[in-house]
């Protein structure tokens, strides 16, 4: 869901509505809400998706290690944050049927934009879906916010769901943010011979016996056959840990 920001009127929404927010697919997409758009509660952050090749926005730390797990995921084909209900009218109109009191500026009574934290585009379709915390879904005012989306989103035919703490395989997402750092391979160590040499090292010993026989036989810096090992696991050219299946992998929201 959208939070509140100092201005909210019918200006402001027509400037947002302008400049393209909420729009676009891919690269060309803008996130309806921006870390700069209020002072921070919590932690925010911005990172560049090799998926998308833009960067995005997040609001908390679920969100980002969310974000990692669908970034990782060959299912996902695309993945727009802050996603806007910008149908209004239908919310609102949703929203009375249920007897529910449509959120609205204090001060200018302008109605807000509701907000879905991911809508993914997967090989199966659209999925859109909403990062709570388990604590927050005690609240009434939270809920009554989340009906409304659950039916705006049933409306449009859209798969929704709430993931909450339960359902984020943070292990697998901090492993996913450390291979993360070694998406781009200096050029130094593309040459093709580095990658099968390394490859049949890592099946033959272990990662760190391969990652040090690697800097000595080819005189580079330690560090540079691990950097390598992980570029190629991010790849997925060689097994990692994020691939093997568990009781608990089986339980993570699917794509």
């Amino acid at each position: 869901m959208s939070k509140r920001r100092r201005v909210w009127n019918q200006t402001k929404y027509e400037s947002y509505i302008t400049a393209g927010r909420g729009q676009g697919e891919g690269q060309k997409y803008q996130p309806w809400i921006v870390i700069q758009d209020f002072s921070s509660k919590g932690m925010s952050s911005r990172i560049y998706s090799y998926k998308t090749n833009r960067v995005h926005h997040f609001l908390s730390r679920n969100e980002l290690s969310f974000f990692y797990l669908l970034e990782w995921s060959d299912n996902v084909l695309d993945i727009r944050e802050q996603y806007p209900l910008l149908d209004m009218e239908l919310a609102m109109e949703l929203a009375l049927k249920a007897s529910i009191r449509y959120p609205r500026d204090s001060n200018s009574g302008f109605p807000y934009v509701l907000t879905c934290d991911f809508m993914i585009s997967t090989v199966n379709g659209y999925k859109a879906r909403t990062i709570k915390n388990s604590s927050e879904l005690s609240k009434k005012r939270t809920l009554e916010k989340l009906e409304i989306e659950r039916r705006y989103w049933d409306a449009l035919g859209i798969d929704w769901k709430i993931v909450t703490e339960h359902e984020i395989d943070y292990q697998k997402a901090k492993h996913i943010e450390w291979l993360y750092t070694s998406s781009i391979l200096p050029v130094h160590l593309t040459e093709p011979e580095y990658r099968a040499s390394i490859i049949d090292w890592v099946k033959a010993t272990s990662t760190q016996q391969a990652a040090a026989w690697f800097d000595e036989r080819y005189e580079f810096p330690a560090g540079s056959g691990l950097l390598l090992i992980k570029h190629l696991m991010w790849r997925k050219e060689i097994k990692c840990e994020t691939d093997y299946n568990n009781e608990y992998n089986q339980r993570m929201v699917r794509f």
